[in-house]
């Protein structure tokens, strides 16, 4: 053990992007829930007074153009396009990611619908099998609306399911349950291969690693920003339509904030030229402008460097569960090659719930999700190497309290990444 805290100490110490935990609002409290909801950066407080005080409270419809609100969708787009390898142009902030997968999804039909030919037509969408629930949610109803049949199927099977009926792809960069990546490049060319489009659900992958849509050509895709961006509970998601799409996106929420004249009041819809296409209504300023303010702590940051701790971080982890805790008490269903790992680690363990409600009784937070798994989630803007092997040794501790068993019916055996049923 002391080894291990030893290392811990050593790589913290060496840890380039080390001083940015101090740009966060942090305690005592060892934090591994930022792929759920990211930690406070210290400096957004301050900036929400500002726009609250100042500028609702004394500029108020002023604000709208004196302190750029109108443009805020835009511009904060444009702040996180280089995070998720995107030019200026193409992001605009708003709404929830259910919604703006709505708005992906209808938009990648209707534009498979003016390729595809006549008989019999492009009307089948894929889903990832193992998708976060509203994205599922979505994608059927999706189907429903515009008469196409939905078949979920596993990521890794989706060029052998893709056919001339196929007419959009909606897929998760990173498995929100187990943390594996899924790879992205590939998945993207084979959907353009079959002539369909692919829409990508970032959610678990913005801020944590390198995505590069524009490099791979993504046609479409959607994220959160109160994950790895830190943008504070239920900040505003995104949506990225690639440039050369943009003139044929259409959105089946067609509001007046995307309208070519917004203050026309124009009976008729004219959508707008760019990436404005993707705003609907009135934009949520208080929430978006703390975003705004959160995304200061990416500067001077590489995405690379994140990665690259990421790595560090869960390779660390699972050295330290393998050493502190019994065989057989936990099984990882993260993989195990870096290729296929996001910043999370999944583990397989019986009474799961209870473990996660003692873990975070002793200030250890990650979180649970039925029925069996503990989530982890790696943070490297502000979590260090000491935090991970305290995490493990906590872990250890709680369950060598509790009674013992194989972790939720899965056999016993090493660490080696290897997914689990479900995953």
């Amino acid at each position: 053990m002391s080894e291990l805290m030893s290392e811990a100490e050593r790589l913290d110490a060496a840890d380039g992007l080390a001083a940015l935990r101090d740009r966060f609002v942090l305690d005592d409290v060892t934090y591994l829930d930022g792929n759920s909801l990211g930690a406070l950066p210290a400096h957004v407080p301050a900036r929400v007074a500002d726009v609250v005080g100042r500028q609702w409270g004394e500029l108020r419809i002023r604000s709208w153009e004196e302190s750029g609100w109108w443009t805020a969708p835009e511009r904060i787009g444009d702040r996180i396009a280089p995070l998720v390898g995107a030019a200026a142009g193409q992001i605009v902030v708003g709404d929830s990611t259910s919604v703006n997968v709505f708005k992906a999804l209808v938009a990648a039909v209707r534009m498979a619908g003016e390729d595809g030919p006549v008989d019999p037509g492009r009307d089948e969408i894929l889903v990832d099998a193992s998708t976060f629930p509203t994205d599922g949610y979505i994608a059927e109803s999706t189907a429903r609306m515009t008469g196409c049949v939905l078949r979920p199927v596993a990521p890794d099977e989706v060029p052998s399911a893709l056919g001339e009926r196929t007419a959009a792809v909606l897929l998760n960069h990173v498995d929100y349950r187990t943390g594996r990546l899924h790879d992205l490049p590939a998945l993207t060319a084979a959907v353009h291969a079959a002539g369909a489009y692919a829409v990508w659900d970032l959610c678990h992958s913005a801020g944590a690693l390198p995505v590069g849509l524009d490099e791979h050509g993504v046609d479409l895709a959607v994220g959160c920003t109160y994950k790895y961006l830190n943008g504070g509970p239920g900040s505003p998601a995104y949506l990225y339509v690639r440039r050369d799409l943009q003139d044929r996106f259409d959105s089946p929420l067609p509001g007046w904030n995307s309208h070519a004249e917004p203050f026309g009041m124009r009976p008729a819809y004219t959508p707008a030229s760019g990436a404005v296409r993707g705003r609907v209504g009135t934009p949520d300023i208080l929430s978006l402008l703390a975003l705004e303010a959160a995304l200061e702590v990416w500067d001077g940051v590489s995405v690379e460097a994140v990665r690259a701790k990421s790595l560090a971080l869960t390779d660390f982890f699972l050295r330290c569960v393998g050493a502190y805790v019994p065989d057989g008490r936990v099984v990882s269903v993260t993989p195990a090659a870096h290729a296929e790992r996001g910043s999370q680690v999944a583990l397989r363990c019986a009474d799961a719930g209870d473990v996660m409600k003692r873990l975070i009784e002793r200030g250890v937070v990650g979180d649970f999700r039925a029925p069996d798994i503990l989530r982890f989630g790696f943070t490297p803007l502000y979590v260090g190497f000491a935090d991970v092997e305290r995490a493990a040794r906590v872990l250890a501790e709680t369950l060598d309290e509790m009674p013992g068993g194989t972790p939720g019916g899965t056999p016993s055996g090493a660490l080696d990444g290897t997914p689990g049923e479900g995953g």
